[in-house]
């Protein structure tokens, strides 16, 4: 199977992507960090990124999604986002990748997991707020540079979705991957 991932900082219009693209028959695998957001604000928890064991849950969440999409009998699917992705907010938030993140770079590295090209959604010049993004524009401007240098720092390719319309975004999509 191929996975592609698609990425970018929070604020780039890769969700509405993601669904631009299952809407055309390709199989996604969800974001982890959202649906443990979710998760814990549904607990009561107000600071997800403080809790001790946020980055080792999104790494086992996108490790599991990982290997049940690998049943799938697809020949592609799309990642919204990845461990690369988690190791870039570790660096964001000035912590330290945790083991289980750090065993799972390896995997995936080791494995050739993911294509090598990653679809980067470029920040559309605007954050809308959620539960999840609680992030300025600014903030995510610095995170979007991060991704990029971490993404480029462990080997992968960026194929840079500039600020576009959904069906541009889509488009350039499907031309990259033929």
């Amino acid at each position: 199977m191929q996975r592609h991932i698609l990425t970018g900082a929070p604020g780039a219009g890769k969700t509405v992507l993601l669904r631009r693209l299952e809407l055309a028959g390709f199989p996604v695998v969800e974001e982890a960090a959202t649906d443990l957001i979710a998760l814990v604000t549904a607990k009561g928890v107000d600071r997800h990124w403080e809790v001790p064991s946020f980055i080792d849950d999104i790494t086992a969440l996108q490790r599991a999604r990982q290997l049940r999409a690998d049943a799938w009998p697809d020949a592609a699917a799309f990642f919204d986002r990845s461990p690369i992705c988690t190791w870039a907010l570790c660096e964001y938030a000035g912590r330290t990748p945790p083991p289980i993140l750090v065993e799972e770079m390896a995997r995936i590295d080791r494995e050739r997991i993911y294509e090598r090209r990653v679809f980067f959604c470029d920040l559309m010049g605007f954050i809308t707020p959620t539960e999840a993004r609680r992030i300025t524009l600014e903030e995510s401007r610095r995170f979007e540079a991060i991704h990029a240098d971490v993404y480029a720092r462990f080997g992968y390719d960026l194929v840079r979705l500039p600020p576009a319309d959904v069906e541009t975004r889509f488009e350039a999509v499907m031309v990259s991957i033929g």
